[in-house]
Formats: structure tokens, sequence, C-alpha cells
């Protein structure tokens, strides 16, 4: 927030929301939480996502510092994944984002329906 108690959404700030809010990445913040995993794990874990996409979204969240990769000395050597503390801050922000989904719901769904069978009225010109 700006000091006029506004929200500013520059460039940076749009793309990290992008990169760690999409469909993906929830998914796997969402495991990871929970414990460490390897690679085939989380694709075990997230549903319908695609090698590409969890190779992609796994690079994305461990730029942004958000996971780790460890390198487990077994033979053949493998990669497991964590979240990091900065990760772990996560957790209440997207908690709250999630609550207000869940609790505005009902709402959203009525104004989708509206929307759809073209009751949300007509603006003149």
């Amino acid at each position: 927030m700006d000091t006029a108690g506004e929200f500013r959404i520059d460039a940076p700030h749009r793309e990290l929301l992008d990169q760690i809010l999409d469909k993906w990445s929830l998914s796997v913040l969402n495991e990871l939480c929970e414990r460490p995993c390897r690679f085939n794990e989380l694709r075990r874990a997230v549903p319908h996502v695609t090698q590409k996409s969890l190779t992609a979204t796994l690079r994305r969240l461990e730029r942004n510092g958000v996971i780790e990769r460890e390198i487990v000395s077994t033979r053949p050597v493998a990669v497991r994944y964590r979240i990091t503390p900065l990760g772990k801050t996560l957790r209440h922000p997207i908690d709250v984002l999630l609550a207000w989904a869940s609790q505005n719901m009902p709402a959203i769904e009525r104004a989708r329906e509206k929307f759809e069978t073209g009751e949300e009225g007509e603006t003149g010109s």
C-alpha cells in the first residue's frame, strides 16, 4: 500500500504474484508445506500437472526463494524440494485469500449467474 492507503501493484509485484499464485504453484506449495517431496511425488500429488509445467513451476518458485532443491546422495542421485523459511511466510496470506474466497463464494456464484443470464444491466450510450 502507498501512503494514501491505496494498493499499488507495480510490475515487479504483478510478476511475483503471477508466479506464486498460479494454479500449479499453489498446489505445489500446499504439498511442500506438509513435507519435502521428490519430483515424482509432486507429480502424483498434483493431479493433471504435466512434467513440463511442474518443472517450470518448481524453477520459478526456486528462483523467487520460496522453495529450494536438495540433492539427495542416493543411487541414482535424487532431488528433493522443500519450502524455505521465506516460503513458509506465504502460508498466512494465502490462507486469508482462501478464507475470503470461501466466505464469498455464494455471492460470487450469484454474480456470475446474473452476468451469464444477462441480468447484469445494460449500460446506456
